[in-house]
């Protein structure tokens, strides 16, 4: 199952709602989130600097990842963006891809 790395930035509402009701509380709401779409939440930490929050995620596909984050953006309490992770593999296989590209030509 493809892994996705998501950072969510807490807009005033949000950060908030996280000191109401804990930082327990909302990677439950994550997780519950995660697991309707099939997914599985493998790690769901806070962070101090100008991201509030990295996950890691395993979803069924990057439609998956897309309603994560459209259902969280569009909620209006947190920002996030979503990162595509690779494992090693994936990059020695890409490695050995050798597409036809010829840069600045046309």
């Amino acid at each position: 199952m493809p892994r996705f790395l998501v950072i969510a930035r807490y807009e005033a509402q949000g950060a908030r709602a996280v000191m109401a009701a804990g930082g327990s509380a909302r990677r439950s709401a994550f997780e519950h989130a995660v697991l309707d779409l099939e997914g599985r939440l493998e790690s769901f930490d806070f962070a101090l600097g100008a991201d509030d929050v990295y996950a890691v995620v395993d979803l069924p596909d990057t439609a998956a990842a897309a309603a994560l984050s459209l259902t969280i953006s569009g909620g209006g309490v947190a920002t996030v963006r979503t990162v595509v992770l690779l494992t090693p593999e994936e990059v020695d296989r890409a490695a050995r891809l050798h597409p036809d590209y010829a840069p600045g030509l046309r």
